[in-house]
């Protein structure tokens, strides 16, 4: 079983890594920082949950930043001056890598920083899914897995596990639409060996689901 600290040092290496951008056209983007998250606002949870639905049509508005940056800490930031995130993950070592496939291309958030780091310039969120709202959609939310970080078990335990994690941290978005007004579907109608070529994920990486989120269409 992979320790703690063996855990803290792949991560560090993964988040180094992840600071330099796989598409040299990426090389020309810099990391957005976020507004710092809100500690307030939305609903009770009781009525988060009798709002909580699947939606498939999207206005091609996107969330302003505030909203962004409030969503994705709410997705898998981080809440814990241990450093610890808002969703659990698999024995405690994290292996989700959230990236945010925009018009303006990808980026994966990093939750110690609270920003976006570059990946690519495409606009790949026609690859996220099989249906056609996704390639409109301002935003498409994509769990990748670090495999590698997956010691002592099978690869079929591994896809299971991670599954597991990218549900946990796809219903902490649930929550968060229903409680801020914002439409979203967790999907795993998704080419997954497709979407990982197109992201360029190394071998040791794979796409689990991916998540729609906006405001929902007229």
């Amino acid at each position: 079983m992979m320790t703690r600290r063996q855990a803290s040092a792949g991560i560090l290496a993964s988040a180094a890594l992840a600071a330099v951008p796989v598409d040299t056209l990426a090389q020309t983007m810099k990391p957005l920082a976020l507004p710092p998250a809100r500690g307030e606002g939305g609903v009770p949870l009781t009525q988060a949950l009798r709002l909580r639905h699947s939606t498939r049509e999207y206005s091609d508005r996107a969330p302003p930043m505030q909203v962004l940056s409030d969503l994705l800490w709410a997705a898998y930031g981080i809440n814990r001056p241990s450093g610890d995130r808002t969703a659990p993950y698999w024995r405690h070592v994290m292996v989700i890598d959230l990236y945010v496939a925009m018009a303006d291309g990808v980026w994966i958030y990093e939750p110690k920083s609270h920003a976006l780091l570059p990946h690519s310039k495409d606009d790949l969120r026609a690859q996220t899914g099989l249906q056609d709202f996704v390639a409109t959609a301002p935003l498409n939310l994509v769990y990748v897995a670090h495999g590698e970080r997956m010691t002592d078990i099978s690869p079929e335990e591994r896809r299971l596990y991670a599954s597991v994690d990218a549900a946990f941290i796809g219903q902490n978005v649930y929550l968060f639409c229903a409680s801020e007004g914002l439409a979203t579907v967790f999907r795993g109608a998704v080419d997954q060996a497709k979407l990982a070529r197109a992201l360029k994920l190394p071998d040791t990486q794979f796409v689990t689901f991916a998540q729609t989120v906006g405001y929902a269409g007229a």
